[in-house]
């Protein structure tokens, strides 16, 4: 009778790693879905940087507005919009992006660069060096 009795309390318990499993599982796979999505819009926000800093540097060259856009949006992360602007002496480039994945999230990747104008460079030189 022990035997038969021993059969009795395992087989209530056959069941139990299975629904532990149906549980666990799906939550781990959410757990690294996002930790993967997350990787996606850390390496789409660097690439924001190097676009803007790069679109800064030909701006600064005095690149045609056409070309420095160009440069820009090449680094950039498919679908962002470049902005470039001058303002004084200075050129702005702001690259704005929608992260990756999922659709319509609220919020948006921005990176700005900001560059001195060879131009004004050169000039102060010429200021510095003729006192």
């Amino acid at each position: 009778m022990r035997g038969c009795e021993r059969r009795r309390e395992r087989a209530g318990d056959e069941g139990f790693v299975t629904a532990e499993a149906a549980v666990t599982l799906p939550v781990l796979v959410l757990v690294v879905t996002t930790l993967v999505w997350g990787l996606l819009v850390v390496l789409a926000q660097i690439q924001c940087v190097d676009a803007a800093r790069a679109g800064a540097r030909a701006a600064a060259r005095q690149d045609p507005d056409g070309a420095v856009t160009r440069l820009a949006r090449e680094a950039a992360p498919h679908g962002a919009k470049v902005t470039v602007s001058r303002e004084g002496e200075h050129v702005r480039v702001v690259v704005v992006a929608a992260p990756p994945g999922l659709g319509a999230l609220p919020f948006e990747l921005r990176e700005e660069a900001v560059a001195e104008a060879e131009e004004a460079v050169g000039a102060q030189a010429e200021k510095g060096a003729g006192s």
